[in-house]
């Protein structure tokens, strides 16, 4: 009777439960299909928090090698992705602070892809579709808006990105923070204030 009242404290809801079941026990192949689903979204958050590609890539890689690692350690208390997207923003605000200690921030370039729901907008552009105008006044929009968003303190942009682009609801944002609801609520007010502001100044020259 107690291990079923225990089995049922440890599986809450979770598309997951099976393959990372699969994955305490060493199975490669339940690991990669994990890989494979939540990559993009994983790349899409940590692009939104740093604001560059190459680094978001690599906070991605070193996201899911950490998971990999304290796969064993997972309790199963939160979602398997509540649990990796906390890797991820935790492991994004100690990039962001890495870029800024050695004064590498770039100014981001127009060339730059951007994350959309579909995957990465390629630098190169196709044979077909929009005219080369169209991207790059596209991409000039785009980088204006990462731009304003660069500018947020990591604790607002977290809860911007979170929220407004990625759409999670504030009680899932409050579990992958670790913050109380109203402190969700009161930064992405903040961040909206702050974005609405820097957009109007960096747009208005369209």
């Amino acid at each position: 009777m107690s291990n079923r009242v225990e089995e049922r404290a440890q599986t809450p809801a979770d598309d997951d439960f099976q393959l990372v079941s699969s994955c305490r026990k060493g199975e490669i192949d339940a690991f990669e299909a994990l890989v494979e689903k939540y990559q993009k979204k994983m790349l899409n958050v940590a692009y939104r928090m740093i604001g560059d590609y190459d680094e978001a890539c690599e906070v991605v890689q070193d996201a899911f090698l950490s998971a990999y690692r304290s796969i064993k350690k997972f309790r199963g208390e939160a979602r398997f992705s509540t649990w990796l997207y906390s890797i991820v923003m935790n492991l994004s605000k100690n990039r962001m602070k890495q870029i800024k200690t050695r004064g590498a921030r770039e100014v981001y370039s127009i060339d730059a892809p951007a994350e959309t729901e579909e995957g990465s907008i390629r630098r190169d552009p196709p044979d077909q579709g929009p005219s080369i105008l169209e991207q790059m006044e596209k991409k000039e929009v785009d980088a204006r808006v990462q731009g304003c968003i660069n500018g947020l303190d990591s604790e607002y942009r977290e809860a911007l990105v979170l929220r407004d682009i990625q759409g999670f609801s504030y009680v899932e944002i409050r579990d992958i923070l670790k913050v109380p609801e109203g402190t969700v609520k009161s930064r992405l007010f903040r961040a909206r204030d702050a974005l609405k502001e820097c957009l109007k100044k960096v747009l208005g020259d369209l």
